[in-house]
């Protein structure tokens, strides 16, 4: 019987070992559970338009587990007056931080945080000094300046970095890197542009003022101050009048509108119409790293006919 009670006794151990080892396994398969299904899930930026859109995916840029998409389409333009969509409600609602150009250009942005009260906002234009035009109304085309594009990166790199603190060395690696490209970018064009004796400008729209700041343009005419504003037969008479007696010989125009008006100046004056892109829009299939430095380099080289 002491024999028989020992054995028992040996097999409840040998019981409890293997109970032990089964509750090791199965803690172990449920954190392996866990850590996948943490692994699974995305950190989703959503970016407001176009130019903030391709500096957003070069500081997310091969980033494993962030995943950044456009609320709007590349084609869209500014947002000035932009009604928000049942599609973008749907994509900032699945947003864990939204990336805006801010300056105003996002008057949206408060109806947003009406319904999605917790979502993180990255101001990409923090700290920059805004040009005001002569009503008093600050320019949102920050952008557009090289110098102001370098602090926007920064800007979203810290931003995200302190809201996705898991990625932050990743983020502000590729931030580092692509302003790396923009310093070069804006040492070519400074270097290139700063003898040019004529510096006399005249745009199609309000998207050049900083552009023209950080090369010493000067712009003395604006042909149509709002997208989509016609100026009236007196305003145009007014333009050719001072095309004429400024004697410059470049009108700028932006691709993204149409060059009714610009084509009447420049019949009147002779002068020609040159494209400038304030890189507000993209193609269908927009999202490449260097598009900001490619339709860059174009407008150097616009500038550079015109104006030598």
């Amino acid at each position: 019987m002491h024999l028989g009670a020992a054995t028992m006794h040996i097999k409840k151990i040998g019981l409890l070992i293997v109970f032990l080892a089964l509750l090791l396994v199965l803690s172990s398969c449920a954190q392996n559970d866990r850590e996948d299904k943490s692994e699974d899930k995305k950190f989703t930026v959503v970016t407001s338009f176009y130019p903030i859109y391709i500096a957003t995916i070069n500081v997310t840029k091969d980033i494993q587990g962030v995943e950044t998409i456009n609320m709007t389409k590349p084609q869209t333009g500014c947002l000035h007056d932009y009604q928000l969509t049942p599609e973008d409600l749907i994509k900032i609602e699945e947003a864990d931080a939204f990336v805006a150009n801010g300056a105003g250009m996002e008057a949206f942005i408060g109806d947003v945080l009406l319904h999605q009260k917790n979502l993180e906002i990255i101001d990409a234009s923090q700290g920059i000094e805004l040009i005001k035009d002569e009503s008093g109304e600050e320019n949102p085309h920050v952008w557009v300046s090289i110098t102001n594009a370098i602090i926007q990166v920064r800007n979203i790199a810290e931003q995200l970095s302190s809201i996705d603190q898991n990625h932050s060395e990743q983020y502000k690696a590729n931030a580092d890197a692509y302003i790396a490209k923009l310093e070069i970018l804006k040492e070519k064009m400074h270097q290139s542009l700063k003898n040019i004796k004529n510096r006399d400008i005249i745009t199609f729209h309000e998207a050049f003022p900083y552009f023209a700041k950080e090369f010493d343009l000067n712009i003395i005419a604006v042909i149509e101050r709002e997208p989509g504003t016609t100026p009236s037969p007196k305003e145009l008479e007014a333009t050719i009048k001072m095309v004429k007696d400024s004697g410059v010989k470049a009108l700028f125009a932006e691709p993204q509108y149409e060059l009714k008006s610009a084509q009447i100046i420049a019949n009147e004056t002779g002068a020609k119409i040159y494209t400038l892109d304030p890189i507000v829009t993209g193609e269908a299939d927009a999202g490449s790293y260097d598009e900001y430095i490619t339709v860059m380099e174009a407008n150097l080289k616009t500038l550079l006919e015109a104006l030598e």
